[in-house]
């Protein structure tokens, strides 16, 4: 069986003799012809697709080519209108509008793909590119599903490809400050972590609306949908909205949990939660009636996630997520107009010993009192990323010229995977709160229980599967749309 990345080296040099990049006036020259097969050359240069160009993408698409070593080749998206600005700031690439024909008729002229798609795409769009031998960087959360993270994470390790979410701030220095405050054992074992955002700021806790209007004109409503249902077009949803339906997004915890629950996961060392438990914030409809809409995420939850406990807590840790604008009661240390967290988002560790928390990113950490801040002097241990957060891009791409195992990468899918499945899990207490059963009295009248909604899910990791509520299990690996598979 002929290696993965040897396909890659032949494709590259293929590609670089016989189109317009060369003829952009940049010469690169194919690692071959200097050095042999495997040969790296200082010049050498990735050749970038990719698949959701616009907003983010178009973003992550800029931050790879100044990292100057890396040529943006091709671009792949639905929305021509989302698309226009990748296009016009990347004239020599060739664009496509479903990602299936790019890669194949593509593959061999670049070398590793990003994905900035909305999340229910995420999963398929990525095995298509690794199944292919291309490194990848795929936008945050890393999938819709636990069951495709798993599998994502398999599929980088035998695929042998370069792989990176899009949570930027495992690149910054606060983390690994924080790591090396803990480290010096200025807070002591940690038993209790609170993460709150203000996220979401898009309609969440509301029915499907019943009007469909037209699909608006250069979006491809057939691709876009990809694995979802099939559904009529509604006002709003491209190119934000869809963050709050459960069939494309993962609601707040998907957009806003990798940002910050990365830094507690990364200093603790967690595994994966043990239970989960939450309530949600309630939508009203007709007197003192509760809405019941199980297509959309709520306006807010708190949920309280049990981690297995280790060297580096007190215990087993107790893991708080709030959003929808609920926070934490401010710590007594922390004075009276200063800024918990960030102000719209933060990151409270609690431990034996003292606090710390920081703001979205691991960026600003600080020790409570914030006196205490300037007080410490702890030599740095941990290397730093060139460029912080926003070096997370050019660590990529220097990572996928080098080749799988390397250099170490921030955020690899062997941590992604782990970390996005922390947040589906506690995403499933989340959707299990609207699961209801239909029942008939004697008089047929009808009336519904809602049995997800007083329980602690308990969870199986290595089944990948609630063990007290089967129909929480449901949401763990959904059905794709017919045509569409992982």
């Amino acid at each position: 069986m002929k290696n993965k990345n040897s396909v890659v080296s032949s494709s590259r040099r293929s590609f670089l003799k016989s189109t317009a990049l060369v003829a952009t006036g940049v010469m690169i020259v194919p690692r071959y012809v200097l050095g042999g097969p495997g040969y790296l050359a200082p010049s050498d240069r990735l050749i970038v697709a990719g698949i959701g160009v616009g907003g983010k993408g178009e973003g992550d698409l800029t931050s790879f080519a100044q990292s100057g070593k890396a040529d943006i080749g091709f671009l792949c998206d639905v929305d021509e209108r989302r698309a226009a600005a990748s296009r016009a700031r990347f004239p020599k690439a060739k664009f496509y509008k479903d990602y299936r024909e790019m890669l194949d008729k593509e593959g061999k002229n670049f070398d590793a793909v990003s994905v900035s798609t909305p999340d229910h795409n995420h999963a398929v769009q990525t095995m298509a590119a690794m199944e292919m031998g291309k490194h990848v960087y795929v936008q945050k959360p890393l999938t819709h599903d636990i069951f495709e993270a798993r599998a994502l994470t398999k599929a980088a390790r035998d695929y042998k490809v370069v792989t990176q979410m899009g949570n930027q701030g495992a690149s910054g220095d606060g983390v690994r400050i924080m790591q090396e405050w803990f480290n010096a054992d200025l807070i002591g074992k940690v038993h209790t972590v609170y993460c709150w955002t203000d996220r979401p700021v898009w309609p969440q806790g509301i029915p499907w609306p019943k009007e469909s209007v037209p699909v608006p004109e250069g979006l491809d409503w057939d691709l876009w949908l990809g694995t979802a249902p099939k559904k009529n077009y509604i006002e709003g949803l491209v190119p934000f909205n869809w963050r709050g339906w459960w069939d494309y997004g993962t609601g707040a915890l998907g957009d806003m949990g990798c940002h910050l629950v990365e830094a507690p996961h990364k200093v603790l060392n967690l595994d994966y939660p043990k239970d989960v438990q939450c309530s949600v914030g309630s939508v009203y409809v007709g007197e003192f009636q509760r809405g019941y809409f199980p297509e959309s995420c709520p306006p807010s939850s708190h949920v309280i996630m049990t981690f297995p406990g280790n060297e580096r807590t007190e215990g087993d840790l107790t893991m708080h997520w709030m959003d929808g604008g609920i926070k934490p009661k401010r710590p007594e240390e922390l004075g009276p107009n200063e800024t918990f967290g960030d102000g719209g988002n933060g990151v409270l560790f609690i431990g034996t010993k003292g606090k710390m928390m920081c703001g979205t990113y691991g960026a600003n950490p600080r020790l409570l009192p914030t006196s205490r801040t300037e007080e410490v002097n702890i030599t740095p241990q941990l290397e730093r990323v060139p460029g912080g957060a926003e070096g997370h891009y050019a660590q990529w791409v220097e990572g996928a010229i080098a080749g799988y195992g390397k250099k170490d990468l921030s955020s690899p899918f062997e941590i992604a995977g782990p970390l996005t499945e922390t947040l589906l899990i506690a995403n499933l207490a989340i959707r299990g709160q609207d699961i209801r059963k239909e029942i008939q009295n004697d008089q047929g009248r009808t009336s519904y229980q809602y049995p997800g909604r007083d329980i602690k899910l308990l969870w199986d990791a290595k089944e990948m599967r609630v063990t007290n509520f089967e129909e929480a299990n449901q949401f763990v690996k959904r059905n794709y749309r017919e045509g569409w598979s992982l």
